[in-house]
């Protein structure tokens, strides 16, 4: 699913809202025990120890989408902590695709979203979040996010299936966010 970028926050009963964390957007591909995480730019990512630690979740097979981030010590995701491989990553995991056996895109968001909090609440693996999210009330959540200085929000409709098409979901951007300056500079320096 692509992130469509809007400029202004929104109430909508249909919708929810979700942090956006600030981190390498991942598919986490999870089969006999081996776990392969692929970026949206259809790269893989290394994570050895995260990959390991997905590998052991207890299922057949799965496929979560997600990011991959770093928290600091107040529990914010810094993204040049990603960069320094000093700090061990986890996967902010908002959706759940496939899980021992069956296909659940067509599901809406809601039902993949419930099934993938009970498999994670439900592991011993301490390095996948589940994505909480509010319903309806957008405006309010991206004004706290601002205000916390964090990256901003992702608007998702909350009976939408997965499928990659004009409606995705909407990103809103916090325009003071202040991990934003020099960004261009720490993934130049990192090539």
């Amino acid at each position: 699913m692509r992130l469509r970028r809007v400029k202004m926050a929104f109430d909508d009963p249909d919708y929810i809202f979700e942090l956006k964390h600030d981190g390498f957007r991942t598919v986490a591909y999870i089969e006999n025990r081996e776990c392969r995480l692929l970026s949206r730019n259809l790269k893989y990512l290394q994570f050895e120890s995260l990959r390991e630690s997905l590998a052991k979740l207890s299922v057949r097979d799965a496929i979560m989408d997600g990011e991959v981030i770093c928290l600091d010590t107040n529990g914010i995701s810094r993204f040049s902590y990603l960069l320094g491989n000093k700090w061990e990553p986890v996967l902010y995991a908002f959706d759940l695709l496939w899980l021992n056996g069956e296909d659940l895109r067509k599901l809406p968001l809601v039902g993949r979203k419930d099934r993938l909090r009970r498999l994670i609440d439900s592991s011993e693996c301490s390095r996948i979040l589940y994505a909480q999210h509010i319903e309806g009330r957008g405006k309010e959540f991206f004004k706290e996010v601002c205000e916390r200085d964090l990256e901003g929000i992702v608007a998702k409709h909350k009976l939408g299936i997965y499928k990659d098409d004009e409606i995705g979901w909407l990103k809103i951007k916090n325009p003071k966010y202040s991990q934003a300056e020099g960004r261009h500079e720490l993934l130049t320096r990192r090539k």
